[in-house]
């Protein structure tokens, strides 16, 4: 009895996480010349609401938030950096593209909504901490997460948004561990 009922409050949790869209498939830090670079991979479905009010022209901004700590033993942790970085997927009726791009940089044009939900699913690598802001040879823990952004839709979607759990998608936090060079 046990048994069956533990399969059944698996099988209840489950959809309640799926229903997210979002998951952080894999996510690391390169060091570089530039910097430190982000590499992350997403799963991402968009629901048919979403779907439907990009298909009608309504952009969608995805931002993915990237947070550096230094683990203290006398202390709460350091935050030694918060970026962010946000990508616009959007829908152009007349021409029937899908166009996207990083937000204050130059768009590409999709032909198709997979093509263009690939720059999203594997950005390309940015940099979120320049050379010398972490200092050499100390661990840090390093948090990163996708979500739809809100903020970026017109006021009046922004209302209805809010109050409805198809537009709410967000990633867990995935955290891992890096040591800088």
């Amino acid at each position: 009895m046990r048994w069956w009922l533990a399969c059944f409050l698996m099988s209840a949790i489950v959809p309640a996480r799926a229903a997210d869209g979002i998951e952080v498939i894999q996510a690391h830090l390169e060091s570089s010349e530039e910097g430190y670079k982000l590499s992350a991979t997403f799963a991402l479905d968009l629901n048919h609401n979403l779907e439907e009010a990009l298909t009608r022209g309504i952009p969608l901004h995805f931002t993915t938030d990237v947070e550096l700590r230094r683990p203290r033993w006398y202390w709460f942790d350091e935050t030694t950096l918060n970026a962010s970085r946000t990508i616009r997927i959007e829908y152009n009726v007349l021409t029937r593209q899908y166009r996207g791009g990083v937000a204050g940089s130059v768009q590409q044009s999709f032909p198709s909504f997979e093509d263009a939900m690939s720059l999203v699913r594997r950005p390309s690598r940015w940099v979120v901490a320049e050379r010398g802001a972490l200092k050499p040879g100390e661990t840090y823990v390093v948090s990163t997460r996708l979500r739809l952004n809100l903020e970026y839709l017109p006021k009046p979607f922004q209302v209805n948004a809010l109050n409805n759990a198809d537009w709410r998608m967000s990633s867990d936090w995935r955290n891992f561990t890096f040591k800088a060079e």
